[in-house]
């Protein structure tokens, strides 16, 4: 199986299988690396990576479904995380949840049709004193209201 990397990509997953003793236990540093390069990880990249690192592709899958931050399709421009632990949830996640569903025509797990966002929802954010807290790309905010997501929405492309 190939898998087109850049040659910066491939000198970051060389360097990930020579930092560790055992080629497999570079496995999550390589899918990271995949996902930096491509946005996500395709079927195509688990079988690539079980193969160089001498792995059954079974325990490459087992390792993608373990990690929520690794994503096995494309995901939208912005990546949009309510969080759905029992303080978020007690202060409005779900109110948050339902409303970016409906806005973008989505269920959790979704991107938009326009291809601009991704719904996701994650167990902590690690913010519960701010509940309810969602994550934007990389930014993290707390005590969103319902205004507050809109005008948190606004400033994206």
């Amino acid at each position: 199986m190939s898998l087109t990397l850049s040659a910066g990509a491939m000198a970051s997953v060389e360097a990930a299988e020579r930092r560790y003793p055992r080629p497999q236990a570079a496995l999550l540093p390589i899918l990271q690396i995949i996902q930096t390069e491509l946005g996500y990880i395709p079927v195509e990249a688990e079988i690539w990576a079980a193969e160089r690192l001498g792995l059954p592709p079974v325990r490459v899958r087992e390792v993608m479904s373990f990690y929520t931050l690794l994503r096995r399709r494309k995901p939208g421009r912005h990546i949009v995380q309510v969080c759905r632990n029992l303080s978020c949830t007690l202060n409005g996640a779900e109110d948050l949840l339902s409303r970016l569903a409906e806005k973008w025509g989505v269920r959790p797990g979704e991107t938009s049709a326009d291809g601009r966002f991704s719904l996701l929802t994650v167990e902590c954010l690690g913010n519960c004193p701010e509940a309810p807290c969602l994550q934007v790309d990389d930014a993290d905010y707390g005590k969103v209201t319902a205004q507050a997501l809109d005008e948190i929405l606004t400033g994206l492309d």
